[in-house]
């Protein structure tokens, strides 16, 4: 079969190739308009939105924010490197069984920890702004379970 059919037939993690971290110093968006990325302010030139500082530390953060992602529907771990504090997961939608990947990474900063947040298709052109919703749940989210604590 091949790497697509495999992806989009796939469940969970299935059919996608191994993941890699992302260098969000390095990440250049595509043209396409199927992507989100939330970034600390001024922390890259290409982010749609500007994250505040988080109100805890990163190592506080990283417990939460990968219970955030292990909990949402349809929503799959794909990757982990705590080393980086960044983790990686696949969401499949309902309908279709489409996989995006959600990479996110927390960062250190002076007023609470930075947060990176790209939600991506790997299939098609135009996501109808699925990627960016998705991105703006799971930063209210994560602020909720931070100020809860």
């Amino acid at each position: 079969m091949s790497a697509p059919i495999a992806a989009l037939f796939g469940r969970g993690i299935g059919g996608l190739p191994p993941a890699a971290p992302v260098d969000f110093a390095r990440l250049r968006l595509p043209a396409s308009p199927n992507t989100c990325l939330a970034a600390p302010a001024g922390a890259h030139p290409e982010a749609h939105i500007a994250v505040p500082p988080l109100p805890v530390d990163a190592a506080t953060a990283w417990p939460a924010l990968r219970a955030l992602g292990d909990g949402m529907p349809r929503v799959f771990r794909y990757g982990e490197w705590p080393e980086r504090r960044q983790a990686q997961w696949v969401a499949r939608s309902a309908l279709m069984n489409y996989p995006d990947i959600i990479a996110a990474e927390l960062v250190p900063g002076p007023a609470g920890a930075g947060l990176f947040l790209y939600s991506r298709s790997l299939f098609g052109w135009s996501d109808l702004g699925v990627n960016r919703k998705r991105v703006e749940a799971w930063l209210a989210a994560l602020d909720a379970a931070l100020r809860r604590r």
